[in-house]
């Protein structure tokens, strides 16, 4: 992708997931995600309205008057959106690719971050850590964020959600949002899922795409895995082949939901024929 293209598609983007955060997302954000605590900010004489239990008693005997303490939401939070960049996710069989779906969800979320000045970081992973950058505030920095989501071409095509966990738990000290998106056709990622789950706020989003659930019946079909790059000859007329294959995306998707769930982390699903619009909001509503 040239330098004049890449900007093009990083400005509709901009358009498109800038107009939903800002209408749409950045009061759900808000709600959804609290700071962490009240902080003090300043001593001001009494109003009637005031609460009687924030006067600050030393203050009011030192001028003879009373005066109240004000307190803010300490407000600044981090996000972190770690990302699968593995082969699967060059997959599509309608009008866009997951990897596509993937970069606008997180470019709305980025977005949404940046409406309430917070800080965002990205980590992309295959089965190692691709990119890393570091949780920074503004706008270009969320551009940034979106043009390495676009056009980065990464190392592997495997994917090791255990490995991107356990990067994250070392380099995020703090507590931060952290939203994981893949396809999370993949397993062995409870225990790190368990750690990192407690110490930050964690939500895996799986998206997919409808026909990546089965095989149709088309006869003998040359195949190709995505994330060894083997082609292999199948038979996809034989039932057995077939139940074989939804059963194991099936237990894959299954491992998911509950791996997350019991790890205190949220769940969304995001088909890439569906609007993620609607789930994003339903997601934030439910967790406001």
């Amino acid at each position: 992708m040239d330098t004049k293209e890449l900007l093009k598609k990083v400005r509709k983007i901009e358009i498109k997931t800038r107009r939903l955060s800002d209408h749409i997302f950045g009061g759900e954000y808000h709600s959804t995600f609290k700071g962490r605590g009240m902080t003090f900010s300043e001593v001001r004489q009494y109003q009637f309205g005031d609460d009687v239990r924030s006067i600050d008693w030393n203050v009011t005997a030192r001028y003879n008057e009373p005066y109240v303490k004000i307190f803010e939401e300490e407000r600044e939070l981090t996000m972190m959106l770690v990302v699968d960049v593995s082969g699967s996710e060059l997959f599509g069989t309608t009008n866009q690719f997951k990897n596509e779906i993937v970069t606008e969800i997180s470019a709305t979320l980025a977005f949404s971050a940046l409406q309430n000045n917070d800080k965002v970081g990205l980590i992309l992973f295959s089965d190692q850590v691709e990119l890393f950058i570091p949780p920074k505030k503004g706008k270009t920095h969320v551009l940034r964020i979106i043009r390495e989501l676009l056009e980065f071409k990464p190392q592997s095509n495997k994917t090791d959600i255990a490995e991107a966990l356990k990067y994250l738990t070392n380099v995020m000290k703090k507590k931060a949002i952290v939203f994981v998106l893949s396809d999370f056709i993949a397993s062995d990622y409870e225990r790190t899922l368990k750690i990192t789950g407690n110490k930050h706020d964690v939500t895996g989003i799986r998206v997919y795409d409808v026909r990546e659930e089965s095989i149709p019946s088309l006869g003998m079909v040359q195949m190709m895995d995505a994330e060894s790059g083997k082609l292999k000859l199948v038979n996809t007329q034989s039932k057995k082949i077939r139940y074989a294959y939804a059963e194991f995306h099936r237990e894959r998707v299954n491992y998911f939901k509950e791996t997350f769930t019991k790890s205190g982390c949220g769940v969304l699903d995001c088909r890439v024929d569906e609007s993620y619009v609607k789930k994003l909001l339903g997601f934030f509503k439910r967790r406001g």
